[in-house]
């Protein structure tokens, strides 16, 4: 979950409540579904936000949420744009890798040192959100001033600046903290955000390049130049965002112009201009989704009228128009920094927070039976307590996972019968690069947490039950889901024989016959690795993890381990 730094003040600047506390800032933010993490040395909030609400990645996107909370601001708002003055050409030469380019002129904006931070997290946050670490999408925010567009041609007037593809030896510029004049090649090789970056466009036959008519002034999705760099002198900026998917560059585009407006800028279009044609930008296209009245009736549990739910929809910072017919159903109107709401599900969670989860009355479900514990549960909670008391410490971690973390770095293939080799069940458009899939085994989870706890006295004796999963056809889903056991034992002395006691241990608290029969694993060292056997079936795996594994996860001392399926125990 992405942590960002508000501070209390400009809060009570951007929303005109200067008579609002910290405390009852704290109260109205957790409202919104902000959790407070904490204050840092220059008295921010550290705000916790969930990975839908991408617009409130900044002071001047929470300072709108809490406006239509305080019924200050109601409805649908787009920016007033100018017409446009400047041209992105999109030359013939650009990377087929990274074809997409959309961005705005902003004008008249005043950015003083708390304006200029937001703006910097912004972009990082949507960098590291959306942008998937700027793989997917990434953004130049520029000084206008110090831009000189060419003339697009002798018949038209307005200035434009060329998205091209250079070699990687060709054309220098100064990069951004950096005296040096250096080659796209250099940058990667030499600057130290050209080293973060380099895997991004390393295997490019031509680097990503933006010019004016001075020459060079950004290598997305790398860095900038010095020479447009944005200081708290500048008032016009140029944002450019380049990426894989015009969505997603779009949406990023419509969120720092929304969060610039804020700060009383004026927005101004600017044309993208291909072979096949010509587009204006930014994108500030209002969408409609449609829901019905009883489905939020029935998701919330509480009765209202219709007049209320349109109120509460304009108090979301959306517009409601009511169809009446055998049902009454709501066209309702998207902003365009909106990029969380892609089902009719998510207007209603912004009816319900509108009209305050606080404010609904708990009741017992119209249902004739009596609850009680799931089997499955009670078997969680008896294996858990068996593995705190051989000496695990109990974890849960996530359940998603990128696929290098699942297969390529505990040295196996997605596809194979092996344990944790499941074809992956793949997440199709995830937020983050670190959480791409569903994990298909645990020890990877595990061995994650070792590496994120060098620093930590050891031995470090883990273990976690939690969720699996991995494409099956057989199933009614195509996925097959189940529970797993999963330990590590992290010391100078961890052997094979230290995991498989833990593991007999563990199956006599249950009652359950235990055979080790010797197996490969290409996670654990060959020799040092048997199957678990539990009542005759074959259900994971024992043994030493492979040097390969234990390198890979920067750990110096050897790991034993053991994981397989719960049902087993039962």
């Amino acid at each position: 979950m992405p942590v960002v730094d508000v501070q209390p003040d400009e809060l009570r600047r951007l929303t005109g409540h200067e008579e609002k506390s910290d405390e009852e800032f704290k109260d109205d933010l957790f409202t919104l579904g902000l959790e407070f993490e904490g204050v840092t040395e220059d008295g921010a909030f550290q705000l916790e936000f969930g990975p839908d609400r991408l617009d409130r990645l900044s002071v001047e996107g929470v300072a709108r949420s809490l406006r239509y909370q305080y019924g200050d601001a109601s409805g649908v708002a787009v920016p007033k744009t100018n017409d446009p003055d400047w041209t992105i050409v999109v030359d013939e030469a650009v990377p087929e890798e990274r074809p997409y380019v959309t961005g705005a002129v902003v004008r008249g904006v005043d950015l003083d040192d708390a304006a200029l931070d937001s703006l910097i997290q912004l972009q990082e946050k949507l960098h590291a959100t959306m942008g998937r670490k700027r793989a997917k999408g990434a953004i130049g925010i520029h000084d206008l001033t110090m831009l000189k567009g060419d003339v697009l041609s002798e018949n038209a007037s307005g200035n434009s600046i060329t998205y091209t593809g250079i070699e990687p030896d060709g054309d220098t510029f100064v990069a951004l903290d950096s005296d040096d004049e250096l080659t796209p090649a250099e940058v990667l090789e030499q600057h130290e955000t050209g080293r973060k970056y380099a895997d991004l466009v390393g295997e490019y036959d031509r680097y990503p390049a933006i010019y004016d008519e001075i020459g060079l002034f950004s290598f997305p999705p790398v860095i900038n130049g010095r020479r447009t760099e944005v200081s708290t002198e500048s008032r016009d900026l140029f944002v450019e965002l380049t990426g894989t998917d015009q969505w997603t560059i779009d949406r990023m585009c419509n969120i720092i112009c929304y969060a610039l407006a804020a700060r009383g800028a004026t927005i101004e279009d600017i044309e993208v201009q291909y072979e096949g044609g010509t587009v204006a930008k930014p994108d500030f296209e209002v969408e409609t989704k449609r829901v019905s009245h009883d489905r939020i009736e029935t998701v919330l549990g509480v009765d209202l009228e219709m007049d209320e739910v349109i109120d509460l929809f304009e108090r979301s910072g959306l517009d409601a128009d009511a169809e009446i017919g055998e049902e009454t159903v709501y066209d309702v109107s998207i902003p365009p920094y909106r990029v969380d709401v892609l089902h009719p599900l998510d207007l209603v969670d912004d009816v319900g927070r509108a009209y305050g989860f606080n404010e609904l009355e708990p009741r017992y479900p119209d249902v004739g039976t009596v609850g009680q514990r799931h089997e499955r549960s009670r078997l969680e909670d008896a294996a858990r307590t068996s593995l705190v008391g051989l000496g695990f410490e109990d974890l849960l971690n996530f359940h998603m996972i990128s696929e290098g973390e699942n297969y390529e770095r505990m040295g196996i293939e997605p596809g194979t019968d092996l344990l944790g080799g499941g074809e992956p069940v793949s997440i199709t458009e995830p937020y983050s690069e670190d959480y791409t899939m569903l994990r298909s085994w645990v020890l990877p989870s595990l061995s994650m947490v070792l590496e994120n706890n060098t620093h930590r006295a050891y031995p470090q004796d883990l273990a976690e039950i939690g969720h699996v999963a991995h494409r099956d056809d057989d199933e009614n889903t195509r996925v097959s889901e189940a529970r797993h056991v999963a330990a590590v034992l992290a010391r100078h002395d961890a052997t094979y024989e230290d995991a498989k006691g833990r593991l007999a241990a563990l199956c006599g608290d249950f009652d359950v016959e235990l055979e080790t029969p010797p197996t490969e694993h290409p996670s654990f060292i060959s020799g040092r690795t048997a199957a678990v056997v539990i009542d005759g079936e074959e259900v994971g795996i024992v043994g030493e993890l492979h040097p390969e594994v234990i390198v890979e996860h920067d750990l110096e001392l050897p790991v034993a381990a053991f994981e397989f399926d719960l049902s087993a125990l039962q």
